[in-house]
This record gives C-alpha cells, sequence and structure tokens, in this order.
C-alpha cells in the first residue's frame, strides 16, 4: 500500500518562498512519475506541477510557471516543490500524487495515490 506523507506548509507572506517536500513509502519511488496539486476553499483541485520518474523532464501550471521548480530524490523516496514570489492567490492546501502514466500527467484522475495535504496560507 503505498503512502505519501506532505510537509513544509505554512504561513508565509507575499513575496516569499517555501519548499514543499513529499515522502513516499510502498513501490519503487522510481518507478512513479509524481505530481503536485493544490485545491483552495471553494475550488476543484488544480494541476500545479509534475516531474517524470528519471526527474529530467517538468512540467507546470502556467499559473506557477517561473515561480515553481519541482524536483525529486529517488535516493530519498521523495518529491519536492520549491515555490517563491508567493502571492495571496497561491493559498491552498496542497497534495501530492503518484501515477501509473508516463510523462507528467496533469489531471488529477491520472494519479492513483495521494498525500494528506499541507496547508499554504500566503498573506498579504
Amino acid at each position: 500500500q503505498a503512502q505519501l506523507v506532505e510537509s513544509g506548509g505554512g504561513l508565509v507572506q507575499a513575496g516569499g518562498s517555501l519548499r514543499l517536500s513529499c515522502a513516499a513509502s510502498g513501490g519503487t519511488f522510481s518507478t512513479y512519475a509524481m505530481g503536485w496539486f493544490r485545491q483552495a476553499p471553494g475550488k476543484e483541485r488544480e494541476f500545479v506541477a509534475a516531474i517524470t520518474r528519471s526527474g529530467i523532464t517538468t512540467y507546470y501550471a502556467l499559473s506557477v510557471k517561473g515561480r515553481c521548480t519541482i524536483s525529486r530524490d529517488n535516493s530519498k523516496n521523495t518529491v519536492f516543490l520549491e515555490m517563491n514570489s508567493l502571492k495571496p492567490e497561491d493559498t491552498a492546501v496542497y497534495y501530492c500524487a503518484r501515477t501509473v502514466y508516463g510523462g507528467t500527467p496533469s489531471r488529477a484522475m491520472e494519479y492513483d495515490y495521494w498525500g494528506q495535504g499541507t496547508q499554504v496560507t500566503v498573506s498579504s
């Protein structure tokens, strides 16, 4: 049974930075592409970023491109999301997820395991 545990969320002022981590267990981490999604109150869950199994290729939502960096350390079974120049509209619960599909899927339905989420709040 796979398990994903996010950490690193918190309260930050606009313009600040946060680094989210997602520790995976169960299964062979390096055989799965990984993604980050977020969900703000009253809104649907939306794609943020994805990374291939090897970590060579990444893909970002337009809303975060240039401000966020997704990376992974397969030796530590961990995926990261570095967020810079944070804006109040980035406030949401951030989830990491695992997919059996190749490439960098951006649809939530393509991911089979999800973490419990970590809250990111950006104050203005």
